[in-house]
Order: C-alpha cells, then structure tokens, then sequence
C-alpha cells in the first residue's frame, strides 16, 4: 500500500486552464499510468495529471469510486497536484471518510496543501480517527487553515475522546491564538493526561 506522505510531492502543479481543449487520448494514457500499480510511473502520471485540468478532474472523480483502495489513494494524490483553480474540496471530503486508512491519509495530507474552512467539521471528526497517522495528519491540516479552526478545537477539548484531545491540543499550540489560551488552560488543569 502507498505511503500517507506523496512522493515527490512539492505542493500544487498549475493548471494551464481548467478548460483548455484536452488531448484525451494522452489523458486516458496518463489515467492508465496512474493506476497501473507501478509507484514510480503512478506518481508521474499524478504529477502531469493536473495538466489536463477539468478532463482531468472528471476522470479522477469515476477513479476515486474504484473499489481498489490504492487506485483511490493515487486519484487522492493527483488531486492534490491540482491548483487553487480546481475546487477539490467535496472530493477531498469524501476521500477523508473512505474505508482505507492510507486512502484517509492522503486526503488529511492534501488538505494541508488545499486548506478549507468548509473541511473543519470532517477534519475535527478525523482526529478521532482509530488510525492515529489519518488523526495527526487532520491535525496538521487544521494547522494550515490556523485561527479559523480554533473554536471547533476548542470544543474537542471539552467533548473529544483523549487521542483527539491530544491532537485538539498540539495543533492549539502550534496555530498560537491567543483566544485559545484560557480554553487550553482549562483543559490542561483539569485533564492530567494532557500534561503527559
């Protein structure tokens, strides 16, 4: 199975235009590639994919209802090659809630490189996650969104099950909001598993 981090991956390809005329059968060929179980040749083809723009997006959207978990994971990672052009957020929201846990992974990753306020209710909800890589990676996503995730992780703190509130914790700490301190203080005094 692939790993959670994209190889060679150094944030989002631009798009030439989402809606520029398409080449489909160089399409189809790099849809191949990506599927084509061979990690080297899958992530080239992620890498070219967002190239194609809209056509691209369309056929990773059939790829992503592939019964094959790692076809889905790819579709994952060439999502997140795409521009801020494409909105991948409903896609990425789906991936979140997937059976796979690598497939999870990828979609917490690829929302750190396509941060969404309206992912902050999926993100809070993967902390819980029982893969606790999908947990730490939703909550790096809610890093990169920062202020925005802070009353939602401050709520967490009150209600999550200990490993989210550890996560709800660590990411409080590193997005610094000021707003946040009288609610972490309260939760470190009262919960001495997250002194620990």
């Amino acid at each position: 199975s692939a790993s959670p981090m994209p190889r060679g991956a150094s944030g989002s390809t631009a798009c030439r235009s989402l809606h520029q005329p398409v080449n489909m059968t160089e399409l189809d060929a790099f849809c191949a590639e990506l599927t084509c179980g061979d990690d080297a040749r899958a992530e080239q083809a992620a890498l070219r994919l967002p190239e194609f723009g809209l056509a691209a997006l369309q056929a990773l959207r059939e790829l992503l209802k592939s019964l094959d978990a790692d076809v889905r994971w790819w579709c994952v990672r060439a999502l997140a090659g795409f521009g801020g052009e494409a909105d991948i957020t409903l896609d990425l929201l789906v991936a979140l809630e997937d059976v796979s846990d690598d497939v999870r992974q990828a979609a917490a990753m690829a929302f750190c490189l396509h941060p969404n306020s309206q992912a902050v209710p999926a993100l809070i909800r993967a902390l819980s996650d029982a893969d606790l890589m999908t947990a730490k990676l939703a909550s790096n996503a809610l890093i990169v969104l920062g202020p925005a995730a802070t009353p939602s992780l401050l709520a967490v703190l009150t209600s999550g099950v200990a490993s989210a509130r550890l996560e709800a914790v660590r990411a409080l700490a590193e997005i610094k909001d000021p707003a946040a301190i009288p609610g972490l203080m309260r939760a470190l005094e009262t919960d001495s598993a997250l002194m620990q």
